[in-house]
């Protein structure tokens, strides 16, 4: 069975079959999405996709490439957005350093900290965006220490998991864990306790190996739970367990 800790299926990429994709999921094994905006528009359809599908829970936020459009009005939305029962979490927030043409960092970072207080005041979790930006990141974690959540496709050294780790955050393995130059993030898959990983798929990108380069999609997650079994030496199952158990625990799902 596969929870899906972190997807896009508001995405354009399935414009084209986005309820059959959905409607096929349950036949595959998959018992819940966290579907996560990145765009204000994208937030409001991660709602609205949490309404239609029963096995599919929202997060709400604005990803740093946005932070520009991050005020007052917006976080406004946001909060209303979170009235509906199945929205579950703030995100996807953060820092991107890596593409110069994303907001100048003094920016993404103001619209880091609004979002992290609009989770701290709704109790809600975080899900995190983080690329190129470890240290600033963990800074703002830092100053929120109520807040918890996820380290979205997690991309930092075994050090910087463990500052996390320390904060209460979980960590969020994609396929990229199933590429063979991905030696590091091995690394950290050893190091994190059982309690503390997530597996997603950030569809309709990262597909893992043997998919890669296809588009990505929910039930390819079993392709990151074997590679996790084989890290850990525990049997599919556990980590099944592990990490199913894990993402309810984190948004409060019934077990």
């Amino acid at each position: 069975m596969i929870f899906d800790s972190h997807a896009h299926y508001d995405d354009e990429a399935f414009n084209v079959d986005r309820d059959d994709v959905l409607l096929g999921l349950k036949d595959k094994g998959v018992i819940g999405v966290l579907n996560c905006g990145a765009s204000i528009e994208g937030a409001r359809m991660s709602v609205e996709l949490s309404k239609k599908y029963d096995f599919i829970y929202s997060a709400v936020g604005v990803h740093p490439e946005y932070a520009d459009i991050v005020n007052d009005d917006l976080i406004c939305e946001l909060r209303d957005l979170t009235r509906f029962h199945k929205v579950r979490a703030i995100g996807e927030i953060g820092l991107d350093y890596f593409y110069d043409e994303n907001p100048d960092r003094e920016i993404q970072k103001r619209a880091f900290r609004l979002q992290m207080e609009l989770a701290r005041q709704l109790k809600l979790p975080v899900v995190i965006h983080d690329r190129d930006a470890h240290m600033d990141t963990l800074e703002i974690l830092k100053e929120f220490p109520q807040v918890i959540g996820t380290i979205h496709c997690f991309s930092g050294s075994v050090e910087f998991a463990r500052e996390c780790l320390k904060l209460g955050y979980y960590i969020g393995f994609t396929g990229v864990i199933t590429f063979k130059n991905a030696k590091k993030i091995v690394e950290v898959a050893k190091e994190v306790p059982m309690d503390r990983i997530l597996v997603e798929t950030d569809c309709p990108y990262m597909a893992p190996v043997p998919n890669r380069g296809k588009r990505n999609e929910s039930d390819y997650i079993k392709y990151i739970i074997e590679k996790i079994s084989e890290i850990k030496g525990k049997s599919i199952e556990e980590i099944e367990c592990a990490t199913i158990f894990n993402i309810k625990q984190l948004l409060k799902i019934p077990k």
